[in-house]
């Protein structure tokens, strides 16, 4: 969310950057909240006027039967009568402006970073690397749903019959090569200094909203509806609300955290070859790595990020590129995202397999995870997460690239994990 502060000192900086994202009707919300913001402030300064002369008239009254004018003292508890009414309308009115005010704030995004680009969708982001060889298969090089299918490993019909589309079943060397990708992904957020947690796979509106899932993603996210909690869509959101409502040390960043968590999309509007296979699922393992650091070293972190991400795909021997999205595929929350794409030989595609992102204040005002500048001052942190990684198109991607006549290739970075080097 970003901070009043803000909007009020830069209307027309922060208009131009909500125009970067696509926002429409940027100045007549971005108006709306100033215009609503300073009805707000001028409502307090009337209410803190009224408080001021019950104080006066309070002490007034003591004196007053103190010196035995009853007839005066009644006046005066009159007029504080009036005064506690007007403060009370006052209060009334305060409370339903800083509604409207919250409502409205919670509608606008977050600025992009001053690199991110233009742009209409996915088609315009900008690719900054490219890493990797593409692999060059054979005639008789399968998609990687044949080949679950040809080596008993993945079954979605199964998964189709026990739940519906988009959650399948897991079988044999399927399931140990899921296990073993989870636990080397864990490994390696270990050695890159991230603490392990397990968090809940169901969080409550509070939480969600924290982290911009509500009000932006409601309609993707599954909803236990008798307890009012969210399935998780990724482990960024109880991860990151471990800090909500935290003042944390500063000397403790940058805090970096890792979690493994199934998670939960309904992917509602997929369609066509996008959903084919292991390319969109309703239920997904994902490990995500998130950290939380100060402004001056948040972008040293998202570097860093994507170190580890980039370090992930070349262990498993996959080739992959970086992309910079552009205003009109970033997210609603984040300033500046990467995305990792691997290619997928046999569908011969790029494959989204990571987001690495930069939240700068917008998480941390929803939050309200601070910490205290050298000045003892009370600042808001960056937040910042990534994938590391989601395993569909992992696996996907591990299936078709690696096949070979005799059955498909594990990397060997991987082997210590499956226990074996090969599925046949």
């Amino acid at each position: 969310m970003l901070q009043l502060n803000i909007i009020r000192d830069n209307k027309e900086f922060v208009i131009e950057r909500l125009k970067i994202k696509n926002f429409k009707n940027a100045e007549q919300t971005i108006e709306e909240i100033i215009t609503l913001d300073n009805q707000r402030r001028e409502m307090q300064k009337q209410s803190d006027e009224c408080k001021q002369k019950q104080n006066i008239l309070a002490k007034q009254i003591g004196s007053l039967f103190k010196e035995g004018k009853r007839e005066e003292a009644e006046q005066k508890k009159q007029e504080t009568a009036t005064l506690k009414a007007q403060e009370k309308e006052l209060g009334e009115k305060l409370s339903e402006v800083d509604n409207n005010i919250k409502t409205l704030l919670l509608s606008v995004p977050n600025l992009p970073h001053q690199s991110v680009k233009p742009g209409k969708g996915e088609e315009d982001n900008e690719v900054v690397e490219m890493h990797g060889e593409i692999p060059q298969l054979t005639d008789k090089a399968l998609p990687h749903w044949d080949l679950c299918s040809k080596y008993d490993i993945i079954d979605f019909n199964l998964g189709n019959k026990i739940t519906g589309a988009g959650f399948p079943v897991y079988k044999g060397k399927g399931a140990k090569l899921q296990r073993a990708l989870i636990n080397f992904f864990l490994s390696e957020a270990d050695k890159s200094g991230y603490l392990e947690v397990q968090p809940p796979l169901m969080v409550n509106e509070q939480s969600a909203l924290a982290t911009g899932q509500l009000p932006d993603k409601e309609a993707q996210m599954y909803v236990v509806t008798l307890d009012n909690f969210y399935m998780i869509p990724t482990a960024e959101v109880p991860v990151t609300n471990i800090f909500r409502d935290c003042i944390v040390d500063k000397k403790d960043f940058p805090i970096k955290r890792c979690a493994y968590s199934q998670c939960f999309r309904r992917e509602a509007g997929s369609y066509g070859k996008d959903v084919r296979g292991l390319n969109r699922l309703h239920q997904f393992d994902k490990v995500e790595i998130v950290c939380i650091d100060s402004p001056e070293h948040s972008y040293e972190q998202l570097q860093s990020m994507m170190n580890h991400v980039a370090g992930l795909l070349e262990k498993l021997e996959l080739p992959y590129r970086v992309l910079r999205l552009c205003g009109g595929d970033i997210s609603f929350t984040s300033a500046l995202t990467f995305d990792f794409e691997v290619y997928s030989a046999a569908q011969q595609r790029w494959l989204e397999v990571s987001s690495v992102s930069n939240f700068e204040t917008y998480q941390a005002n929803r939050l309200k995870v601070r910490y205290k500048d050298d000045n003892n001052k009370t600042q808001l942190c960056h937040t910042l997460n990534g994938s590391a990684l989601a395993l569909p198109r992992i696996v996907a991607a591990l299936l078709e690239n690696h096949q070979t006549e005799e059955g498909i290739r594990i990397p060997k970075a991987l082997q210590q994990f499956t226990g074996f080097d090969i599925i046949n």
